[in-house]
C-alpha cells in the first residue's frame, strides 16, 4: 500500500500516522528514536507492508503488470490501490478527502522537526501537488508515477502503467476493494495486539 492506504489505517491517531507515513525512511531499529506512538506507526507500516507483499489477490494485480515492469510492478500496484482507495474514499470515510488530507499535511507541518530528512525534502512537493487528494483521479496517479521515474533515472517508464490501469480498470479495482477488507481486518487485530 502507498502513503494514503498507510495513512487511514492509522485510524485517528495522529502519532500512529505519523509512524506509518515516516516508516520507509527508517530503516532498522532507528525506529527506536521515535516516541512510542510513533514506534508503533513504523511497526504498523512494516506489517501491512508485509501482509499486502504476500497477499494472493496483491500477486495477481502484479502479475498483470510484470512482463512490462518487473520488480517495478509492486510499487506501482500500490500507488494504483491507493487510487482506488481515494476514488471511492465516500465508502471508508465519513471525512471528506479534501479535509483530511489538508489536515494529514497540516499535522505533518506541526511536527516536522520529527520527520526524517527524505521526507522533510519531498514533503513541500507533496503538499504543493496535493498528491494525496489527486489519487483520486487517474492523471494524479499518472503525475506520480511519472515523478517516480525521475528517481529511479528513468530506467522503467512507469507512468504508462496508467495503459493497464484504464485497460484492466474493474479487476483492478475489484482486486482492491477485496483485498482491502482483508487488510481492515488484519490492522484492527494488528492494532488491537
Amino acid at each position: 500500500m502507498n502513503f494514503l492506504a498507510h495513512i487511514y489505517l492509522s485510524n485517528e491517531n495522529d502519532n500512529l500516522k505519523i509512524g506509518n507515513f515516516i516508516a520507509d525512511s527508517v530503516k532498522g531499529k532507528q525506529y527506536l528514536n521515535y516516541p512510542t506512538e510513533i514506534q508503533k506507526g513504523i511497526v504498523l507500516h512494516r506489517a501491512i507492508d508485509n501482509f499486502t507483499d504476500t497477499h494472493p489477490i496483491v500477486s495477481k494485480s502484479v502479475e498483470r503488470l510484470f512482463a512490462r515492469y518487473g520488480h517495478y510492478s509492486r510499487v506501482i500496484v500500490d500507488i494504483l490501490y491507493d487510487h482506488f482507495l481515494a476514488a471511492n474514499w465516500k465508502d471508508y470515510s465519513d471525512i471528506p478527502l479534501k479535509t483530511y488530507t489538508k489536515n494529514f499535511y497540516k499535522l505533518l507541518q506541526d511536527n516536522f522537526e520529527l520527520l526524517p530528512k527524505p521526507i522533510q525534502s519531498f514533503l513541500p512537493y507533496m503538499i504543493a501537488d496535493n498528491w494525496l487528494y489527486n489519487y483520486r483521479k487517474i492523471e494524479g496517479i499518472e503525475k506520480i508515477l511519472f515523478q517516480m521515474n525521475k528517481r529511479i533515472k528513468y530506467r522503467i517508464k512507469m507512468h504508462l502503467a496508467i495503459e493497464e490501469l484504464q485497460e484492466f480498470y474493474t479487476e483492478f479495482e475489484d482486486e482492491f476493494k477485496r483485498f482491502f477488507k482483508e487488510l481492515r481486518a488484519f490492522v484492527k487485530v494488528e492494532l488491537n495486539n
